[in-house]
């Protein structure tokens, strides 16, 4: 075996034992041993008694005549009970059915590690059990003699014997035999209380991968370490749940385990933590120890528990005290201790500095379609007549597993109407289960942090996280630390915008509602439009009004809210004010000196009240409507944004020089500005300064002293004849755009200021000379400097610029760039967009470009080839060498020459929309990617087909994905045979590739096939035995359905394998592709690399293959095919399938009819890849599938577990030797 399966099969190893931890399915609590003439008539009749009156289920052999081996069935009743109670009487060594007995209880401690054994010595001392002496010794010698012959029995029992009298037990002694019964009973119930299985779920989807993924951060297979993770996430996602799951399946391995749940609500009661120390202390050492305060609790747990392996859940954590108490430091417990929180806060996590860290997310869309089915409908899909309502909930809930369970429950047998009508009213009123647990985490908040969630919940989900930072800046919010606790608590994702989960939001605002439930005015957020309405036209606001929002709802479109003079008088605190395409009319003629952010489209008003100055104002944006001037006076010291947008009135841009915290000037369509104060080139935080489309704009600052500025955008402002002087170094200027602005010179002395930062220039359109030098303009032309992975530089003029976007009539431009020096630096060059570009003049150009590695040439136009075989086999010789990236894109080329061999640096061809190009013939050697989609005259392509056979080398090697989507003329039988087994060993163990072509079925030879029925996802299983370290290939297939004409598509394909997401392929179809008939079929093919990755956590003989895709594609069917190594002469069996892996052949029947092995094509798709590259492959053996569907686990298989049972130190004194 080599050392890559050797590490796949140690892997594979490691992860199945966690299937084998599933839930005991003990068929009794106790298993009695006993020797029947000492006992039978009256201790073991009393205690057996006494359990069956505790409700114990006890089994007890009463069969009076025994043979002289035990039956197979007090064997199983051994392995099947979780206490096996011994009672050592003085002729118990004396019956071989006796030692046979005590010997098995002894295997199944030692390798089930799931039963409990509790030695009795009754009316025997335990040395003379372990040292075979007075009348137990003596009974022991008839044994022996009996046996004599026999060395290799007597030896087991002798060491049987030593090992259960080192146990810890309960001796008889003197006492009376009731108390004694009664010390049993209560150590049999407390063993049973420590192993009772929690309650998990009644449906318990989507649990599986997310315990595996925890189970892996335990780090089970080390007792050398003690391991603390942290469960975290929203309420109501399943940190319970998930925590209750790892518990039934792994405390059987612990000495001791004690789930404390509720802490959260219990430490907030009287004593409460005490409470908690008191219960953890008793379910780990049992008893009752009554610690009266923190601090003896502490000493207590760390004093008493540092050498016990326990399995401790912390639930439901959400104060640093709590951990502290209850855990303060992993000292307190023994090595192979493992203790798991679950809370909200992720910063609590932070500071504990748990090992781990594990986020709860919502469910995917195929988990929570089939929670809510199975409790609305006890179904794994909806009703038909369903389909649409059903839809309309799975939005409502987003994936939140407490939702989709109390929703379903609530709405299960109602009518369609009745769903309707609860969906409308939950909408308004959010349902009381759902709301009262989402409602913890903001509980837990401080106020100003209560002030951020609401607003965000009411206002700001989905806005820029930077403006919503400084307008929480401007409210005194302390946003800085207020925000990331709000993140800590789950209760909002920050990545770029602000978001909050659906539900969060209607917690929030369902909190805002019942500030007031019958009087809107008197809230302190308004945002559903007819309350706003109510309360501005009945002027029925008050001082707690803090925000209003109003968004014109559907249906609604010439409503109008008609305001009075008093519409705001008593709203004082107003600190929000947001208006989209809502329409008013009146005159108000007071606005609160309070509002940090004023937004108003179509405002009717010119002018705002006298009293209004703005003082406070963070963001101000105007769209429309009737201003003609900015507030008197411009106090705006706050001001952080200010945009106004197609405001037609407004004419100039006054003073702004008191704003000194403006950060964000846009000045956008506003067609008749014509003066920006010369304040505004001033303004010293200033770092976006827009003026697009203002085309009567004239007058615009002369001096620019804007050391923060990074965009400055003139675009389209037709009037504007001069730039103005830089006058200081503008370090942080990322980009220029004065496209369409009629600058007639650019100031020599401004170039200097410009930095190596920027990386945009663009001058379309834009008529000024360079440098006040006479070569010819650079008119009706876009210059963009990018950095791709470089720096661009200027130096002067142009000099070092890497990468270079030319766009329009680009004929005189390339004169000019040939009088350019240092061009030769340049990496990556596009010339788009000019039919009439003579080859040689591009090949002029190019020839000295000799470190060229992206090239971009298009022409939009199928009158010009502006590509030939003559110009590429001359433009290979310039380039060849170090060309990277080729894009031909919507060019007239026809094929690709054979010098396209030469290029052998090449990486990716893009040739998409190429509506001449009839044929690939020949491709660079060392090619990776090739998209040739939306060619509909492509009929050829034989080295991808080659490449797809798995039979021959086709030498492109490294050529992993394919983009052939929309060839509606490809006559190609890509993927039409099986990968040959040998040859894939041999040649391809480190390679894999995708492919999308037209089509409409799954290759014949794949053995794992399940069709689906225009659906998001498509989920398919493989039972087993899988034999994991013989997999070196997998081959996936999926069919997608056409796309209604119009609508295109663009969505992400997903594979995940037992919920692990592992292959991510973009796909684009066009919209204006007018076969709506369009299928095709994706296949890729994974080799040993990747997989030995992918099957880390395989759950037991199950592997379960998902397809996933966004809004599109619909998944008509999948496929699976596994590759297993080639061995000769050997055979495997999978599931129902067997395959003589010195053939490769297929011995069982196949689950489909033979059909047509040809795929039929079909048109077509945009294809890009965002994926990650594949690894290896060998022998192939096809298998038939097994479908079913995602249910509990159920017991896995009788893995061998290595942690010891230590018995619990307050039995009765014995010497407890610890067995290894």
């Amino acid at each position: 075996m080599g050392t890559s399966s050797m590490a796949f099969q140690l892997g594979a190893s490691s992860s199945l034992s966690f299937s084998s931890c599933s839930i005991p399915k003990w068929t009794h609590d106790v298993f009695l041993s006993f020797r029947g003439e000492d006992v039978r008539q009256n201790f073991i009749s009393h205690l057996y008694h006494a359990l069956h009156q505790r409700g114990i289920n006890t089994y007890i052999d009463n069969n009076l005549k025994r043979g002289e081996e035990i039956s197979p069935e007090l064997f199983k009743a051994i392995e099947g009970s979780m206490i096996s109670i011994i009672v050592l009487s003085k002729n118990y060594s004396d019956s071989r059915w006796c030692l046979d007995e005590l010997l098995k209880i002894l295997e199944c401690k030692a390798t089930v590690k799931q039963i409990h054994v509790l030695p009795l010595f009754y009316d025997v001392p335990p040395s003379d059990v372990r040292h075979q002496k007075g009348n137990f010794g003596e009974a022991f010698a008839r044994v022996e003699h009996k046996f004599k012959a026999d060395k290799v029995k007597l030896t087991k029992w002798k060491e049987a014997l030593e090992k259960v009298a080192n146990l810890s037990g309960f001796e008889l002694g003197d006492r009376n035999e009731s108390d004694f019964i009664r010390d049993i009973i209560t150590w049999v119930e407390s063993i049973m209380k420590n192993h009772l299985s929690l309650n998990v779920a009644k449906y318990p989807i989507g649990i599986e991968s997310r315990v595996q993924d925890i189970y892996q951060r335990l780090s089970m297979e080390r007792n050398d370490i003690i391991c603390m993770v942290g469960i975290f996430g929203t309420g109501g996602i399943g940190k319970t749940t998930i925590s209750k799951d790892i518990y039934n399946r792994i405390s059987n391995r612990f000495e001791r385990s004690c789930f404390l749940k509720n802490i959260r609500e219990t430490s907030k009661q009287k004593k409460g933590l005490i409470r908690l120390q008191n219960k953890l202390l008793k379910d780990i050492l049992g008893g009752k120890l009554d610690v009266c305060d923190f601090d003896e609790g502490v000493n207590v747990i760390s004093h008493r528990l540092h050498s016990k392996r326990v399995l401790l859940i912390l639930d439901d954590v959400d104060e640093l005290k709590q951990l502290e108490t209850l855990a303060g430091d992993p000292k307190w417990f023994g090595l192979g201790s493992r203790i798991i929180v679950t809370t909200r806060d992720q910063h609590l996590l932070n500071i504990s500095k748990v090992d781990s860290k594990y986020e709860l997310k919502i469910l995917a869309d195929n988990e929570a379609r089939k929670l809510l089915s199975l409790h609305a409908f006890e179904k794994d899909k909806p009703l038909d007549s369903y389909a649409k309502v059903f839809e309309q909930v799975m939005q409502y809930a987003q994936g939140l597993p407490l939702a989709l369970t109390v929703l379903g429950s609530t709405l299960k047998d109602q009518t369609i109407g009745q769903w309707e009508s609860a969906l409308d009213k939950y909408k308004q009123i959010p349902n009381k289960d759902i709301q009262s647990v989402l409602e913890v985490s903001y509980d837990g908040l401080e106020e100003h942090e209560k002030d951020m969630f609401l607003d965000i919940a009411c206002f700001f989900k989905g806005e820029p996280s930077a403006d919503v930072y400084k307008i929480f800046e401007s409210c005194h919010f302390h946003p800085n630390c207020g925000i990331q606790k709000l993140i800590d608590k789950c209760l909002i994702t920050v990545i770029d915008k602000i978001w909050m989960h659906d539900l969060l939001q209607d917690m929030g605002r369902e909190i805002v509602r019942k500030e007031s439930p019958k009087e809107p005015g008197a809230r302190s957020r308004l945002w559903f439009y007819e309350d706003i309405r109510y309360v501005l036209e009945e002027n029925t606001g008050t001082n707690n009004v803090e925000g209003i929002k109003v968004d014109l709802p559907d249906g609604h479109v010439h409503d109008t809210i008609r305001l009075s003079p008093n519409s705001f008088k008593e709203m004082k605190r107003l600190r929000i004010f947001i208006s989209h395409n809502a329409r008013f009319s009146g005159e108000f003629n007071y606005l609160s000196n309070e509002l940090r952010v004023l937004n108003w489209s179509n405002c009717h008003l010119q002018d705002f009240p006298s009293n209004f100055r703005g003082e406070k104002l963070a963001v101000f944006k105007m769209q429309a409507g009737c201003i003609n001037k900015i507030i008197g006076g411009c106090q705006f010291k706050n001001l952080t944004i200010m945009r106004f947008y197609m405001c037609k009135f407004l004419t100039r841009i006054p003073d702004l020089s008191s704003c000194s915290n403006l950060e964000k000037l846009y000045i956008e369509s506003c067609e008749n500005v014509v003066e920006i104060h010369d304040s505004v080139g001033l303004l010293d935080k200033l770092v976006g300064l827009v003026l697009d489309y203002c085309p009567k704009l004239k007058s615009f600052p002369r001096r620019l002293k804007l050391r923060s500025l990074e965009d400055l955008n003139l675009m389209r402002c037709s009037k504007l004849q001069n730039f103005p002087q830089i006058e200081c170094k503008m370090e942080r200027l990322l980009s220029i755009d004065l496209m369409g602005t009629p600058i007639k010179e650019w100031p020599s002395s401004s170039i200097g200021y410009l930095t190596p930062l920027l990386n945009s220039l663009s001058l379309k359109r834009c008529v000024h000379q360079l440098q006040n030098q006479n070569e010819p303009c650079l008119s009706d032309y876009s210059i963009i400097l990018r950095h791709h992975p470089w720096v661009s530089n200027i130096d002067g003029c142009f000099d070092g610029i890497k990468g270079l976007y030319l766009y329009g009539s680009v004929k005189d431009l390339v004169h000019l760039l040939n009088k350019i020096p240092h061009l030769q630096h340049l990496k990556s060059l596009s010339l788009t967009g000019d039919p009439n570009l003579a080859i040689d003049e591009i090949h002029s150009f190019i020839g000295y470009l000799t470190g060229l590695q992206c090239l971009h040439l298009a022409t939009y136009s199928d009158e010009y080839p502006m590509l030939d075989t003559w110009f590429y086999a001359s433009f290979s010789n310039d380039c060849s060498s170090t060309l990277q990236e080729l894009d031909l894109c919507q060019s007239g080329i026809v094929r690709l020459p054979p010098s396209t061999k030469s290029f052998v640096e090449l990486r990716v061809l893009r040739m998409m929309d190429c509506d001449n190009l009839q044929e690939i013939l020949h491709l660079p050697p060392n090619i990776e990617c090739l998209l040739a989609d939306g060619c509909c005259s492509l009929e050829r392509c034989p080295e991808v087909s080659t490449k797809f056979q798995f039979y021959t080398s086709c030498g492109l090697q490294k050529l992993s994905h394919i983009g052939l989507s929309i060839c509606p003329k490809l006559d190609e039988n890509i993927g039409s045979q099986a990968p040959n087994p040998s040859f894939v060993e041999e040649h391809i163990q480190n390679h894999s590739c995708d492919i999308i072509f037209p089509g409409n079925k799954i290759p014949d030879w794949f053995s794992h096939t399940k069709e689906t029925s225009n659906s998001h996802s498509c989920e398919l299983d493989i039972s087993g035995p899988l034999y994991l370290d013989k997999i070196i290939g997998i081959v996936f297939c999926a069919v997608f359905g056409e796309v209604p004409y119009g609508s295109g598509a663009e969505a992400d394909i997903y594979v995940s394998i037992n919920g692990s997401r592992l292959v991510e392929t973009y796909l684009s179809i066009s919209k204006y592709y007018d076969d709506k008939d369009c299928e095709h079929v994706y296949l890729n093919y994974t080799f040993k690399e990747s997989i030995e990755e992918w099957l880390q956590y395989p759950t037991g003989d199950n592997l379960r293959f998902t397809f996933e895709g966004d809004d599109e594609p619909n998944f008509k069917s999948c496929g699976v095919h596994i590759i297993y190594k080639h061995e000769e002469n050997e055979s495997l069996t999978v599931g129902e399938c067997s395959v003589d892996s010195l053939n490769g052949i297929l011995l069982s029947k196949r689950r489909r009819d033979d059909e047509d092995i040809n795929l039929e094509f079909n048109k077509h798709p945009q294809h890009k890849r965002r994926s990650q590259n594949l690894g290896n492959s060998n022998v192939v053996i096809d298998c038939t599938c097994v479908d079913s569907d995602f249910a509990e686990a159920e017991g896995g298989s009788e893995g061998s577990l290595k942690e010891e049972d230590v018995p619990a130190s307050r039995f009765a004194s014995q010497e407890s030797q610890g067995n290894s």
